[in-house]
């Protein structure tokens, strides 16, 4: 239904700027949030529970491995709608110590032809202390919730350690886990932290601060979120300061500069996702997966649309995966089509492929 009458209708309102559809579905989601009987209704029609699909990493339980990327719900309002339709786990954010309106509108770009998108957003959210307040009388989902945090756009770089500290404490009580953002590349300099000396430089003093905050507990796990451009030696650098000041993993990968591959190029700047960033994804998670050898957790992202995909990004190393723009294609579906894709392989040893074209005659009945 969504794919056949929903998302038409959504493009088309929505022509000029993409967001205005974005607004639309989070308003949706934001007032069924506060609905129980809403939520039970959305969760019966739409989530796809299976104890097979039940992952424990990062010490968390996961109730299967398909996650919903950061930058979606950027300021936590539909966390128990997104819940619902039956993602694993969630990311909110990107979260910066102040608030901040992002780049002009329009500011997302739609390449169909792609399966992609464009965007330069450049981190809207309503900041740290303003989203920690509203949390704290809010419902909160019995699913993992991780908190991206980035560097405000007005912060110098040499301050950035501040920012992110300042970002985790306030929203600490909130999340299971916290993704630190060095790679988006709609933030002046912030790539820069991906570098070896400043990265390290962060991750050891928000491992710590995420250490001291836990008190006798144990400390809520920190991640690092890479981007696909890195060259190989960049990656290995990465590895190595987050093995040594202590993170717990490392999501591979945010979105990319590069426009290879693309049927259609609008010329627009800003970080390009879908599914012509699946093959780079793919890839660094493999080496990632072969430098790391199990040390560290590795959430694959990037151009997932399929049970083919999602499997491929499992067995080069992934322990869980997240999705972003084929959930803006595909709808809510795409989740429990994933799940089921994965548990039937699992189970059944089918075929991917067999999935992949039961899903087409399902979209042709629809």
């Amino acid at each position: 239904m969504f794919t056949a009458i929903i998302r038409p209708v959504l493009f088309r309102v929505s022509h000029d700027d993409p967001e205005i559809a974005h607004h639309l579905i989070m308003r949706q989601l934001e007032l069924a949030s506060r609905v129980p009987a809403a939520l039970r209704i959305i969760e019966a029609s739409l989530a796809y529970r299976d104890p097979r699909l039940v992952r424990e990493v990062l010490g968390l339980r996961f109730p299967n491995p398909v996650g919903l990327a950061g930058g979606f719900d950027k300021n936590g309002r539909a966390l128990p709608a997104l819940a619902a339709l039956g993602f694993g786990f969630i990311e909110a954010g990107g979260v910066t110590r102040y608030p901040q309106p992002g780049q002009a509108r329009p500011r997302i770009f739609r390449l169909p032809e792609d399966q992609a998108l464009i965007n330069r957003m450049g981190l809207p959210n309503e900041g740290a202390v303003a989203i920690a307040e509203r949390l704290a009388h809010s419902p909160r989902p019995r699913i993992p919730i991780g908190w991206q945090i980035a560097k405000s756009k007005v912060t110098p770089l040499d301050e950035a350690v501040d920012d992110y500290l300042f970002s985790l404490r306030k929203l600490y009580p909130f999340g299971d886990y916290f993704t630190l953002n060095v790679s988006s590349p709609n933030t002046p300099e912030l790539v820069r932290l991906q570098e070896r000396a400043p990265l390290e430089a962060l991750l050891r003093a928000v491992v710590e601060e995420s250490m001291r905050l836990a008190g006798p507990n144990r400390p809520k796990p920190i991640l690092v979120k890479i981007s696909p451009d890195l060259t190989q030696p960049a990656i290995d650098d990465v590895i190595e300061v987050a093995l040594a000041t202590g993170a717990r993993g490392i999501i591979a990968t945010n979105t990319t500069v590069s426009r290879e591959g693309l049927q259609s190029d609008p010329h627009e700047a800003g970080g390009l996702s879908g599914r012509p960033l699946f093959a780079r994804a793919l890839e660094v998670v493999r080496y990632l997966g072969e430098q790391v050898q199990g040390r560290l957790p590795i959430i694959g992202l990037g151009g997932i649309f399929g049970p083919d995909d999602a499997k491929r990004m499992f067995d080069a190393g992934a322990s869980l995966i997240q999705i972003y723009t084929s959930f803006i294609y595909e709808g809510p579906g795409i989740i429990g089509h994933l799940n089921r894709g994965l548990v039937r392989h699992l189970a059944c040893q089918v075929p991917i492929t067999d999935i992949e074209n039961e899903r087409e005659e399902e979209v042709s009945h629809e």
